[in-house]
C-alpha cells in the first residue's frame, strides 16, 4: 500500500526513526512530507536528516510557516498526483487549514484518509477553524489520538469513524540506551551533588516556576538545569535568584534530538511539573519517556495524560504543589534505592509501551484496517 505522510513533527531527527520502522513492512510504500523547518516559540527548528532508510523524505515549502491553524504546502497536489497514495497520513489536528486541504486532495486521488490529534480539552473554534473541523470529522476514514482524552473530546463533537489511541511517537531503544547499555553517542558526565532537570518551553502551563520554588527548599547539593527557551525565560532566572539558588541554577538552550540523550544521562531526576490551564492541560509528555528509557528517575504532575504516561515507574505529585514536589525530590536525592528501583521500572516499561517501532506496529495495524474497510 503507498502511504503518503504529511507531518511537519518529522523535521525532528529522532522523530524520523519511526518512519524507518513503518517503512520496514513490506506492504508500507512511505513518502513523507515535510517542510525545511519549523517555526514556533523556540524559534526555527531546521530539518535534521538522521534516520532516512527505507523511505522517501520529500521536502516542501510552507505557507505561512509558524502559523499553528493556517499554515498549508502549496505543491501538496503535485505530490499527491506523483504518489497516488492509497493512503493519506495527515500528522495534524483537524481543526488546520493543512488538514482540510489534503483531505481534500485524498478524496480527489480516492486516497483513505486519517488525522492525528493531541487534543484533550474540548475547544470551541471560531469561523473558519470550526467549518474545517466539522468537515475533517465527516470525512476522514480513521482517527489516531495520542491520549485516551482526545479520543473523548472527538467523539463528543460527534466523530463517528474508528479511533486507534497511539503517540504520535516513540523512543528509539538504542539512541536512548539505559546507562548501564553501550552507547555510540557517548555519555554526559554527571557532576557533583544531585541534579536535578527540567526539558521543555519557558512559559506558565508548564510550571518551571514551581519547581525552581521546589529545589529551592533542597540542600545546597542540589542543583536545577532547565532546558528549552520561551517567553519566561528571564522571569524564571529572576525568580530562582529571589530564592537565592544564585550558582545552583543553569539555563541551557534547546539541542539537537540526537545530543539529548546525552544530557539525560548527565542528571539523576527529571521533572515534567506541567500546571492545567482554563485551554490546555499536558497532552503526553514525551521527555519523560525519553528520561525513563536512559535510566532517570522521573517525577510529574497530575496534569492531564502525565500520571498515565508515568504509571508506576516515577513519582506523580499534585499539579502546582511545590512543597509536595520537594519533598518527593528529596525521597529521591536521599534514596539510592528508590532511583534504582525507578530506573529499571522506568526503562521497563518504555521498552513495553513506547518504542518507535512498537508506535510503527500500530500506526501500520491501521493502514491495514484502513484497507480492509
Amino acid at each position: 500500500m503507498r502511504v503518503l505522510m504529511i507531518s511537519k513533527a518529522c523535521v525532528v531527527g529522532a522523530y524520523q526513526r519511526k518512519l524507518e520502522e513503518m517503512a520496514a513492512h513490506e506492504d508500507v510504500e512511505l513518502t513523507v512530507i515535510v517542510p525545511p523547518e519549523w517555526r514556533d516559540e523556540r524559534g526555527a527548528l531546521k530539518l535534521e536528516r538522521s534516520y532516512t532508510k527505507g523511505y522517501r523524505l520529500v521536502v516542501e515549502p510552507m505557507a505561512l510557516n509558524g502559523n499553528f491553524h493556517l499554515h498549508f504546502y502549496p505543491r501538496l497536489a503535485k505530490r499527491f498526483a506523483e504518489v497516488q497514495p492509497d493512503i493519506a497520513h495527515i500528522d495534524e489536528e483537524p481543526y488546520n487549514l493543512a488538514t482540510w486541504h489534503a483531505l481534500r486532495l485524498a478524496r480527489k486521488h480516492s486516497a483513505r484518509a486519517l488525522f492525528f490529534s493531541w487534543q484533550n480539552l474540548n475547544r470551541r473554534y471560531p469561523f473558519p477553524f470550526n467549518a474545517i473541523e466539522s468537515r475533517v470529522l465527516r470525512r476522514a476514514d480513521y482517527a489516531i489520538c495520542g491520549n485516551h482524552d482526545s479520543e473523548k473530546v472527538w467523539r463528543a463533537k460527534g466523530y463517528r469513524g474508528p479511533v486507534a489511541v497511539i503517540p504520535q511517537f516513540g523512543v528509539d531503544e538504542n539512541l536512548y540506551s539505559h546507562p548501564l547499555s553501550p552507547s555510540p553517542f557517548g555519555r554526559g558526565e554527571r557532576g557533583e551533588g544531585f541534579t536535578i532537570a527540567y526539558a521543555g518551553r519557558f512559559v506558565p502551563e508548564k510550571g518551571a516556576d514551581i519547581l525552581i520554588r521546589a529545589v529551592a527548599g533542597l540542600d545546597n547539593h542540589a542543583r536545577l538545569v532547565l532546558v528549552g527557551s520561551g517567553p519566561r525565560r528571564e522571569a524564571l532566572i529572576q525568580l530562582a535568584n529571589d530564592c537565592g539558588m544564585g550558582s545552583r541554577l543553569s539555563v541551557r538552550a534547546w539541542m539537537p534530538s540526537t545530543e539529548f540523550p546525552n544530557f539525560l544521562h548527565s542528571i539523576d531526576a527529571l521533572v515534567l511539573p506541567s500546571i492545567t490551564q482554563p485551554n490546555w492541560k499536558e497532552q503526553f509528555g514525551r521527555v519523560l519517556v525519553e528520561a525513563m528509557a536512559c535510566g532517570v528517575p522521573v517525577v510529574g504532575s497530575t496534569c492531564g495524560e502525565i500520571p498515565n504516561v508515568i504509571g508506576d515507574a516515577g513519582l506523580i505529585v499534585p499539579e502546582g504543589n511545590a512543597p509536595a514536589l520537594a519533598d518527593a525530590l528529596r525521597q529521591l536525592q536521599s534514596s539510592d534505592s528508590l532511583r534504582a528501583d525507578l530506573r529499571a521500572k522506568g526503562r521497563e516499561r518504555m521498552l513495553a509501551l513506547f518504542t518507535q517501532k512498537r508506535v510503527a506496529d500500530e500506526t501500520v495495524k491501521v493502514y491495514r484496517n484502513m484497507m480492509a474497510r
